[in-house]
């Protein structure tokens, strides 16, 4: 059952069911993920147990960032995961699955949080989106996973969008 719903009642996921919502998620991540690619999934795998199973039809070399809902023992995600990790390091980014406060992470090597964890929630900084970072949930990329190259160009265009703002 999808209990997920906004503040007002509507549901978060616009699926009629699990199963819908399981074979549109294996369709939509296996069209834009190639068996050898590396994907991170940034957590909430599954709730139930039983869903684990979907990941056997998933293309790519998984690796999980635990989520809070990532519940079940280790073997449990072993099975269908490379690696398992708390977090993720690379080029300039992090990736966790809750957002990171921005003390944590910004400075000259960290510029950069990419996260799960808030669904179509956006982390916001003075009244407006934080620039550092990138919502990887599902519900706000059309179910799909996010190509690392999207992910690099919106920051880019953000730290760019930062430097001309500063030099106005």
């Amino acid at each position: 059952m999808l209990t997920f719903v906004h503040t007002d009642g509507t549901p978060v996921r616009p699926f009629s069911s699990v199963e819908e919502m399981h074979e549109t998620m294996v369709e939509r991540w296996n069209s834009v993920v190639n068996p050898r690619d590396t994907v991170y999934h940034l957590g909430d795998v599954a709730i139930p147990r039983s869903g684990l199973r979907v990941l056997e039809r998933l293309n790519g070399r998984k690796i999980l960032i635990r989520g809070n809902h990532d519940i079940f023992k280790m073997a449990d995600y072993a099975k269908y995961f490379y690696d398992i990790r708390g977090c993720h390091y690379r080029d300039g980014l992090v990736f966790s699955h809750i957002p990171l406060h921005r003390d944590c992470f910004i400075s000259e090597r960290y510029w950069g949080n990419v996260h799960g964890h808030l669904h179509r929630h956006t982390v916001m900084y003075q009244g407006m989106p934080d620039p550092f970072y990138f919502n990887a949930c599902v519900e706000v990329n059309n179910f799909t996973p996010v190509a690392y190259e999207e992910i690099k160009a919106h920051f880019a265009n953000e730290r760019a969008s930062n430097v001309q703002h500063a030099a106005a």
